[in-house]
């Protein structure tokens, strides 16, 4: 059986979605069907809103309804540190710490030359352009813990310590919670790697 029309394009277009197969985007697209005429509205309004107002902050590149964004317009953070992130959601998780008070720098990736991602198709060249003020003195390279992010903390380690700047990596390691017995053995090298005294 085939749906009428619209219903067919909204499951299509729900089915687009990452992670979401034909399957659950059919229950997406019925229950907005079944929504109130005012919610589906809503709903509706909200992804045009999201996409009328959203841009990347022109300091950071994180994504953000002002320009500069927030963290970029806080006087009360260090300029001296930058934490370098592979994606606007990485800010957000790094944030909930609050923990770190220093400022951002989002790359939009990482290096993956089998993806067909290079160094020219992140923002390192900006990134080299905020630091060259020399107000920055300490990078914190926070890319993801996988091959991409490795290669790609390893390329700007090599391009940023020559100009004098303090290159850290965080620290990866067993989750709070975890046990050693169901740890990997990188992740269990890793940890080791990056004890700390106590």
């Amino acid at each position: 059986m085939d749906y009428p029309g619209p219903l067919a394009r909204l499951i299509d277009e729900l089915s687009k979605m990452p992670t979401v197969g034909p399957k659950t985007a059919q229950r997406l697209a019925f229950h907005i069907l079944r929504l109130p005429p005012e919610e589906a509205r809503a709903l509706a309004e909200a992804i045009v809103d999201v996409k009328a107002k959203m841009r990347y902050c022109s300091v950071c590149f994180t994504i953000t309804d002002v320009d500069p964004c927030a963290t970029c317009a806080d006087p009360a953070r260090r300029d001296d540190v930058l934490c370098v992130v592979e994606d606007p959601r990485d800010v957000l998780a790094l944030e909930r710490t609050r923990e770190f008070r220093g400022r951002y720098h989002v790359l939009h990736g990482a290096i993956s030359p089998l993806d067909g991602i290079g160094p020219d198709d992140l923002k390192i060249a900006e990134l080299l352009a905020r630091v060259r003020d020399g107000a920055v003195r300490e990078v914190i390279v926070a890319t993801n813990p996988r091959v991409e992010g490795e290669a790609t903390a390893i390329y700007l380690a090599r391009l940023l310590k020559p100009l004098g700047l303090r290159v850290t990596r965080i620290a990866h390691g067993l989750p709070v919670g975890g046990d050693l017995e169901y740890a990997d053995e990188v992740t269990l090298a890793r940890a080791l790697e990056g004890r700390r005294d106590l």
